[in-house]
């Protein structure tokens, strides 16, 4: 081709092959045998020019080469580049990544457990490290080139998103940020907003799968692709499926055969033919058919920890081997190198024997629940082919490098730690995307599991789905507050925060109610000029009809009410043997009363508050009934026809004794005819404001208008919308400076409490800089009163777990065990401490609803925490606790890193103990299963 050029275009061609072989990229390219994909290239040239870049695209395609070319980069700038991802495991598993490619001694790590070469070029850490070193002014951020966020999608985090906000807002300008997310439908709105808090951003989305996605739905012993094969972008749902959910949908239910209804011999046969090819198969099933159809190792997404034990289990109870003896050989062999530090008898308390059992077969379980060293070697194992079924709840999902060729979800449906609630399209895609292995896989599969009422066309819709849009969870906190004030000052921080993402999408939803808003109003002229009257004011006339119609609903409510009372005061008065008539409702007619009922309410089990329907009696009606009626069933006060006797033999259950005494019953009274009810005179009819309305709608010159209705329709429809379009005023009053309003609140009630005094950051103020998490309020509020002085390490490490722990079970009645002593009577005060602050968030407008303020501290592993640091054995704590071994660890670290906060913050000047206890107890917490867990 190139002779078909002129001398000049061969010029200039070989000047950009050669202006190209100069760049960094291209020196970058070769360390990689294979080809980059157009949108990581461009991300990289954007990178290379100075810019920003954001890049959202699908799991899997590699978007990390761009986090890495930054690395490349400030390595050949000699400047610093923080690769930050959201979670421990995922900083542990890039950190080896870099290593590996880099060297170790050009690669550090920072976490909350791990300080690995800290002050190297490039060092990997959790986002909220970086967070806290910008708030101290570390010197670590002398000469910081580059930042990656990996995985910055997690600003969405209801919990944590705050954190990437905060960095992203307060990294000096000079720092290149380079934000990494899942594909989300909103890229360019973010993308607009950190070119407006960062500078010139380049935004490169990619919604190709470099391995492609085929969906499959597993009935019975058959696979089904999800969509029907054909030309075009929009993809038919398959029609076996369609039929097959049609056939299932018009199978009689087990509650419609137990009510008797009858099959014909027809039906039965139909139902069992359908049974025969329709059933959800059995986890052992769907891994041996996945074998069969070469389509492991595959990922199982069960939404439950005790399901995917149990689903291990299975496997192993139903003689499922996926490995060779070579294989398993090789599995033992790491599998003891890894647990090699682990004490026998911690062996059999964490289940290892029946772990290494499923590995050894090529079988595993991945949840929260499971002790890091655990998940560490699973994820390992599956990475090099060692094991081929994993059983994972969503938590894998979210970053760890753990690609398979398949993907399968039992159910589209998980609990949300509220209710059952269906999977969004953008948990399916972040689940799916899992499935298909780039470089080993030609594509990916995922398959979901035929249930009971499965629908086809929803599922369709989820896979359809691709995207989720990115929503900001930003909410300034007391610890933010104190540091951003003291670096600052009061009036920029407003300013700054001002700049947050939660802000420029509250602003820009007020854009289209801003929109609405002028609409109405335009309509609003409209409306004004078709009731205009030739007669007079139609708008004065229109306002006092409102008026008469509002006073006449008002009082019509006072009567009903009026009359509820005197129909509740008349049931009051009932006594058993009472022969009544029910008025109205589903038993009206003759009764008789066996128990007037509960005239003070009843409790609802919700803190002993009761709700007071009023009393409710027991009757038999004329025609054998027994039931409990209430208040509806009498809208007018009830009278007593007649007295009766019950005899004492009677047995409302028996159907004998009910028919004899409505027997004696219709004797006695069923001759009596009911006075009818009297409605007593109107209350409209005797009120002086509806006379006076009255007469002056009468007296109005548009009462005499031909048009007078015509023009009252337009009327009604200018207050309504009048009313709408205050409304929405109204929310664009609060959603204006939302975030601005929330930190002068928050900084009142710190000026309050004297943490703070105009621009100045009391010593207060600074012990509570220091301090993160939730209850950084309530821990610096214990620490300004002594409550933790004279504890020793295990009682601080109870009263401190309160500030970490929150119990997965909140509605859990049962009080939890606490330590006696000191302990208690700390965790006493803490919660006494937390009531006062409670208190004062509730006068300064701090809602907890809106993730601003201090929730109620959790005493829930507190017992635990003190068995542990008091050097009591993994089996007796665990057992006590009732907890999982990956929990506790969790727990435990947690704790840890507040102590280490707290040993910080501390008063240093030899006034106070707990800085030395603080530390010892990380001691004594920081051992066995706790200690296991480190970079390798």
């Amino acid at each position: 081709m190139t002779e078909d050029l002129s001398p000049a275009e061969r010029y200039a061609a070989a000047r950009r092959r050669a202006a190209e072989q100069a760049t960094a990229l291209a020196s970058f390219r070769e360390m990689y045998d294979f080809g980059l994909d157009p949108f990581q290239i461009e991300a990289c040239q954007a990178l290379e020019a100075g810019k920003g870049v954001l890049v959202a695209a699908p799991t899997g395609s590699g978007k990390t080469i761009v986090g890495e070319f930054a690395v490349h980069l400030a390595l050949q700038q000699g400047k610093k580049c923080f690769y930050t991802t959201p979670i421990k495991a995922l900083s542990n598993q890039k950190y080896q990544d870099l290593a590996k490619r880099y060297g170790a001694a050009k690669v550090g790590l920072l976490t909350g457990d791990n300080s690995v070469n800290s002050d190297a070029p490039v060092v990997v850490m959790t986002t909220e490290v970086l967070r806290n070193m910008l708030y101290a002014g570390s010197q670590a951020l002398r000469n910081l080139g580059y930042v990656v966020m990996d995985e910055v999608h997690y600003l969405s985090d209801r919990f944590r998103g705050a954190v990437w906000e905060e960095v992203i807002i307060h990294l000096q300008e000079s720092v290149t940020l380079v934000s990494l997310s899942a594909t989300v439908s909103n890229a360019e709105e973010f993308g607009d907003w950190l070119d407006t808090v960062r500078g010139d951003t380049e935004v490169i989305v990619s919604e190709h799968r470099p391995v492609p996605l085929f969906q499959h739905v597993l009935a019975g012993r058959r696979m089904y692709d999800l969509f029907e094969e054909g030309e075009g972008s929009k993809k038919a749902v398959n029609p076996d499926l369609t039929r097959m959910a049609r056939m299932e949908a018009s199978r009689p239910s087990y509650q419609d055969r137990r009510r008797g209804r009858a099959m014909r011999e027809a039906d039965r046969e139909r139902e069992r033919r359908q049974r025969s090819r329709i059933w959800t198969p059995g986890r052992p099933e769907v891994i041996e058919r996945l074998d069969a159809a070469g389509l492991l190792p595959a990922i199982t997404f069960i939404f439950s920890r005790a399901a995917c034990e149990a689903a291990v289990q299975q496997c192993l109870f139903a003689g499922l081997r996926l490995n060779s003896e070579d294989a398993r050989a090789e599995v033992r062999e790491i599998v003891e190198a890894r647990t090699a530090s682990i004490p026998d008898e911690d062996l059999h308390v964490l289940g290892y024997y029946e772990w290494l059992e499923g590995l050894e077969r090529g079988i595993a379980a991945h949840h929260a629940g499971m002790l890091p060293t655990f998940k560490e070697v699973v994820e390992e194992l599956f990475v090099r082919g060692l094991v081929k079924a994993v059983f994972a709840t969503e938590t894998l999902a979210l970053g760890i490098n753990m690609p398979a060729r398949s993907v399968v979800l039992e159910k589209l449906v998980k609990w949300n730690g509220e209710q059952h609630a269906d999977i969004t399209p953008g948990e399916y895609t972040q689940l799916t995307g899992r499935a298909g292995r780039r470089g080993i896989d030609v594509e990916g599969h995922a398959v979901v599991l035929w249930q009971r009422g499965f629908s086809p066309e929803h599922l369709a819709g989820l896979a359809g789905t691709r995207t989720y849009p990115l929503r900001s969870s930003f909410r300034p906190s007391y610890n933010m507050a104190v540091n951003l004030v003291e670096q600052f000052g009061r009036h920029r921080s407003r300013e700054l925060l001002e700049t947050s993402f939660a802000q420029f999408q509250a602003d820009k939803s007020v854009v289209g109610i801003s929109r609405q808003v002028q609409k109405n109003e335009e309509g609003l002229e409209g409306y004004k000029e078709s009731m205009t009257c030739h007669l007079g004011d139609f708008d004065e006339y229109a306002r006092l009809r409102r008026e008469l119609k509002d006073r006449e609903t008002e009082l019509a409510k006072q009567g009903a009410s009026q009359r509820r009372v005197q129909a509740a005061a008349a049931l009051e008065k009932l006594k058993p043997g009472d022969v009544i008539h029910v008025p109205t409702g589903k038993f009206a007619g003759l009764a008789l009363v066996l128990d007037p009922g509960l005239a003070a309410g009843r409790t609802n089990g919700h803190r002993g508050f009761e709700h007071h329907d009023g009393p409710r009696p027991l009757v038999l009606t004329a025609e054998r009934q027994v039931k409990r009626l209430g208040s509806i069933d009498f809208p007018v006060p009830v009278e007593v026809l007649e007295r009766m006797r019950i005899p004492k033999s009677f047995n409302s259950r028996s159907p004998q004794s009910r028919r004899d005494l409505a027997s004696a019953l219709r004797t006695k009274a069923g001759h009596i005819v009911p006075d009818r009810h009297k409605k007593g005179r109107a209350p409209a009819a005797d009120d002086r404001e509806i006379a006076r309305l009255r007469a002056e709608l009468r007296a109005h010159p548009c009462h005499g208008c031909s048009d007078r209705e015509d023009h009252a329709r337009w009327a009604e429809r200018y207050h309504r919308l009048r009313r709408d379009t205050a409304q929405l005023e109204r929310r664009i009053e609060g959603r204006t400076n939302t975030i601005a309003r929330t930190f002068d609140r928050i900084v009142k009630l710190l000026t309050e409490m004297d943490y703070l005094r105009g621009d100045e950051v009391t010593e207060h103020g600074k012990r509570l800089a220091r301090l993160y998490g939730e209850l950084d309020l309530l821990a610096s509020e214990c620490l300004r009163e002594g409550v933790w002085d004279d504890l020793n390490p295990a009682e601080l490490a109870a009263c401190v777990s309160a500030l970490v722990f929150e119990a997965r079970a909140s509605d859990d009645a049962l009080a939890p065990k606490v330590p006696s002593g000191k302990a208690k009577a700390a965790l006493g005060e803490m919660v006494r401490i937390w009531g006062r602050l409670d208190a004062l968030e509730e006068e300064f407008r701090i809602n907890q609803a809106e993730g601003v303020g201090q929730r109620e501290p959790d005493l829930g592993f507190a017992w635990a925490a003190y068995q542990w640091a008091s050097g009591k054995g993994l089996d007796e704590v665990l057992r006590e606790a009732e907890m999982p071994a990956g929990d506790f660890v969790r727990w435990c670290k947690q704790v840890i890193d507040v102590l280490g906060q707290i040993a910080a913050a501390a008063p240093r000047d030899g006034s106070s103990t707990v800085p030395r206890t603080a530390r010892k107890a990380v001691d004594e917490l920081l051992r066995g299963v706790v200690a296991y867990s480190s970079v390798g």
